[in-house]
């Protein structure tokens, strides 16, 4: 019988098998921002490659243009369809990043608040309802200064 394996190694099977990607990978901006590159891609690759007889008409350092744009010009466009994904993906994370913190701020404001209405039921006043109405301008201050 082999000796069981170390926690670490349990731990990281299990999370292995929670699923082969984040839930973040399948968000609609993040499906719909690789299925644009992708037809990008299918469209250089195929389209150059198919309409490069047709651009014969000029020569370029002794070769036709048509083989400059499929050799070339595919090339280029791979690395473009590159730096526009890094860019958007670092776009992405600022926004959630962003979204993340005014989620924090909104919920530490309120938790203030309702420590404050909390604390002030327990001191037996009467203006419980002030202090609700304070906490709701706090958050709504916490979301307009984010």
């Amino acid at each position: 019988m082999p000796p069981p394996a170390p926690t670490l190694l349990r731990q990281s099977h299990d999370a292995e098998m929670a699923g082969p990607f984040p839930p973040d990978l399948h968000d609609v901006r993040h499906l719909r921002l690789k299925a644009w590159l992708l037809l990008v891609w299918a469209v250089v690759s195929f389209g150059a490659a198919y309409f490069a007889r047709d651009l014969q008409f000029v020569m370029a350092g002794g070769w036709p243009f048509g083989y400059w744009v499929a050799a070339q010009g595919a090339v280029l466009v791979f690395i473009a369809i590159v730096v526009v994904y890094a860019w958007a993906m670092n776009h992405f994370e600022r926004q959630d990043a962003r979204r993340a913190a005014e989620e924090a701020a909104a919920a530490a404001a309120l938790a203030d608040a309702e420590a404050a209405a909390s604390a002030a039921q327990s001191a037996g006043m009467e203006s419980v309802g002030s202090v609700d109405h304070d906490a709701q301008l706090a958050v709504r201050k916490v979301r307009r200064d984010a």
